[in-house]
């Protein structure tokens, strides 16, 4: 598998005034950024050009790119994804980056099956774009889209883009190629434009058959470009792809070498600071990064990597997490498994995200104070969570109050409650005796069933031990 290009829509970069061209700061300091979160070389000195083709959609007949020098080289991009029988094992690998380029967006064609016509929307053509070009070092389309979602985060983390997919704001090309182990490289075949990396994923797996079965049947995998039909999950051919000769490639005239300064002191004391993008201020104002941030989790809270992996990769759970730690005496552990497991379950069924929630971290830490002060029990927290989902402008205290929800503290009654489990289940109970304490949770079961899972757990496990010995 060949895999190399991730392109990333920016809304501010290189904007044209009239005939003049002027390069935006900001666009710039935003490269920068990014290729100092992926490790990369920052090239103190980088060209632009021109990279000419005609295409419906690209009005100027050329587009100015970074193809001698780009602005950052070599860096690496390390990403995970749940692995195994289970889907449970945390699998970390990593992708080199090639390099990272500014560069001109074109405009959009909009293809109409209905009336066979294609229109053109140029309302983003001249809008400037930072480009990612990924080395081939992914295998299938479960990494790329593990990569992909790193990346989304770490743009998202920088503030260099809202990485929105389905909104054009992050771009993904995929270059897929398949050989045998030890032959050389195969033909590659392009994919234009995936837009989600459910997408992403699909497409690649079905590039890499169709390629396979090709070459099976004795055929040969032509060098193109492909678009992806999600409805049918398969990729189409487009056109011819372009060779580097076809570009016609030449500096561009009207922009300037990019010098990037290591330190204020290095810049030319006639250029204003605010024409000056400094390395040392940039990497000053590094985020706490998607990886860095699993690693704290972990080691602040003694969860499991996996866990970190899905509270950060998905949006805003990480910070309701530490909102729920911060507020309830619960341990981080046990927090972790209704973040992870009983709310994010109800937001993926709904459809729904994290900010979207009807339980706010502060219910959700009011619910399990109650657990943990003996007011309720696990069974009946879990309960009242529903009923939080469904009520949202209730407390969990107004809910236990109202359907008599909370722990059964008479001990004589759960004496009798036990005893009646017990007379009744003779068979079990002598099978606790000759040894099989397992089936004392069978027992425990049908008391909490008599008591709606309001009776102490500890307490009836206590009773029905000393009952059945």
């Amino acid at each position: 598998l060949r895999w190399a290009r991730t392109s990333l829509s920016k809304h501010f970069m290189i904007v044209g005034v009239s005939a003049s061209k002027v390069l935006n700061r900001r666009c710039v300091e935003a490269a920068v950024m990014t290729g100092l979160a992926l490790d990369c070389v920052i090239n103190r000195k980088s060209l632009f050009d021109r990279k000419h083709y005609f295409y419906a959609d690209l009005p100027a007949g050329y587009q100015i790119t970074q193809q001698r020098r780009p602005i950052a080289v070599d860096g690496t991009l390390t990403y995970s994804h749940l692995g195994g029988t289970r889907r449970n094992t945390l699998i970390t690998k990593s992708v080199r980056i090639k390099q990272i380029q500014l560069e001109q967006d074109s405009g959009k064609s909009l293809h109409d099956d209905r009336r066979g016509q294609t229109l053109i929307d140029l309302n983003r053509a001249g809008v400037g774009l930072m480009e990612l070009v990924m080395e081939p070092d992914m295998s299938c389309g479960e990494e790329a889209a593990a990569a992909v979602r790193e990346l989304q985060l770490i743009l998202q983390a920088l503030g260099t883009c809202q990485g929105h997919m389905d909104e054009g704001q992050l771009r993904v090309d995929a270059n897929v190629s398949v050989h045998r182990p030890g032959d050389p490289w195969g033909v590659r075949t392009e994919v234009k434009n995936i837009n989600s990396g459910r997408n992403l994923a699909r497409a690649i797996d079905y590039e890499i058959q169709r390629q396979v079965g090709v070459l099976k049947n004795g055929g040969t995998v032509q060098n193109e470009t492909r678009s992806f039909d999600r409805k049918s999950g398969h990729t189409l051919p487009m056109r011819d792809k372009e060779g580097l000769q076809d570009y016609r490639f030449m500096p561009e005239p009207n922009l300037p070498p990019l010098i990037v300064y290591d330190r204020p002191s290095t810049a030319p004391p006639c250029v204003h600071p605010s024409q000056v993008v400094v390395l040392e201020e940039v990497r000053a104002g590094l985020p706490e990064l998607p990886r860095a941030r699993r690693t704290r989790l972990v080691e602040s809270y003694d969860i499991l990597p996996e866990h970190s992996f899905t509270l950060v990769n998905e949006d805003g759970l990480t910070d309701y997490f530490e909102a729920v730690v911060k507020e309830t005496k619960a341990g981080p552990r046990k927090v972790i498994g209704w973040v992870n497991q009983v709310l994010l379950g109800l937001l993926h069924h709904h459809s729904l995200s994290v900010s979207q929630s009807p339980v706010t971290p502060q219910m959700l830490a009011q619910l399990l104070n109650l657990q943990e002060n003996g007011q309720i029990s696990s069974s009946v927290a879990k309960q009242v969570f529903q009923e939080l989902w469904r009520a949202p402008g209730k407390t969990a205290q107004q809910i236990i109050q109202e359907q008599d929800l909370g722990i059964v503290s008479n001990t004589t009654e759960i004496h009798r409650i036990c005893q009646k489990v017990v007379d009744s289940h003779p068979d079990q109970v002598q099978a606790i005796r000759g040894g099989n304490k397992k089936v004392l949770n069978k027992l425990m079961g049908l008391v909490q069933k008599e008591t709606k899972g309001r009776a102490d757990p500890v307490l009836v496990r206590s009773i029905l031990e000393e009952k059945t010995s």
